[in-house]
């Protein structure tokens, strides 16, 4: 799908906030599910979703929840980087991306939004993505980078080597009819060892981090807290959801 061509701020190098925000300030649903939830329903959720925002049917929605221990393959996915097929149970997600692993205690956003209303680039949404996890880690003093060429947020690990680093949120996205969903995956205490079934996202020389991994401990309800405060900076209001749809 060809995007309008990206605005860069001279500053920063990255898309201006503005560029996100939707001209109406109509606030997106803000929703957070307890317990695990299954991700074939999550899917399925997730498609009705985006296909009632499409038909201006629903509002824009960012929903928070846990899986249980799983593998998703996005469209970019190597059979070689499943390294344990057994392990846990693998599906194919339909986002962009390669392998990645989903389980208790990381925090999924998936976020339904009408590109419609919010400038039809989505390289500037992945871009938004990334400086919304970026600046949710600084409010924790994590400092989370980006890399060219590589989708995601990253950590600096020098007690590992001058160039070490390891990823702690992963991106993928899928959009539909100018409406986006998927979204971010972020580590704050999950099993690392689980991640040892695949090549995550098809690297192989880079590690993976978390916030328990690099001494942060904290709950995600205070992490929930921070998310929300750092999207309605870059995308504007939310309100609470009770459920999508």
């Amino acid at each position: 799908m060809v995007s309008e061509p990206l605005t860069i701020d001279a500053a920063t190098g990255n898309p201006p906030a503005s560029r996100l925000l939707r001209p109406d300030a109509h606030p997106a649903g803000w929703t957070i599910s307890e317990g695990y939830v299954p991700y074939p329903f999550a899917l399925e959720t997730m498609r009705s979703q985006a296909a009632a925002i499409a038909r201006d049917e629903a509002d824009e929605a960012v929903w928070l929840l846990e899986h249980p221990p799983l593998y998703t393959a996005g469209t970019s996915a190597r059979p070689d980087d499943l390294l344990a097929p057994d392990r846990f149970p693998v599906f194919e997600a339909g986002r962009g991306g390669q392998y990645t692993y989903h389980g208790p205690g990381q925090r999924v956003a998936y976020v339904m939004l009408d590109l419609r209303q919010r400038g039809r680039d989505i390289r500037a949404l992945v871009n938004g993505l990334e400086q919304w996890i970026i600046d949710t880690l600084a409010d924790f003093n994590i400092k989370g980078e980006r890399r060219e060429g590589r989708i995601g947020v990253w950590v600096r690990r020098p007690e590992k080597g001058p160039l070490a680093e390891d990823k702690i949120a992963a991106i993928g996205v899928r959009v539909s009819r100018w409406v986006s969903f998927h979204g971010i995956a972020l580590n704050v205490a999950p099993d690392l060892t689980h991640y040892d079934g695949i090549v995550p996202c098809g690297i192989s020389d880079r590690g993976v981090t978390s916030f328990e991994d690099l001494g942060q401990i904290v709950s995600l309800a205070e992490v929930d807290s921070v998310l929300r405060a750092r999207f309605e900076d870059h995308f504007g209001p939310t309100n609470a959801l009770p459920h999508l749809k």
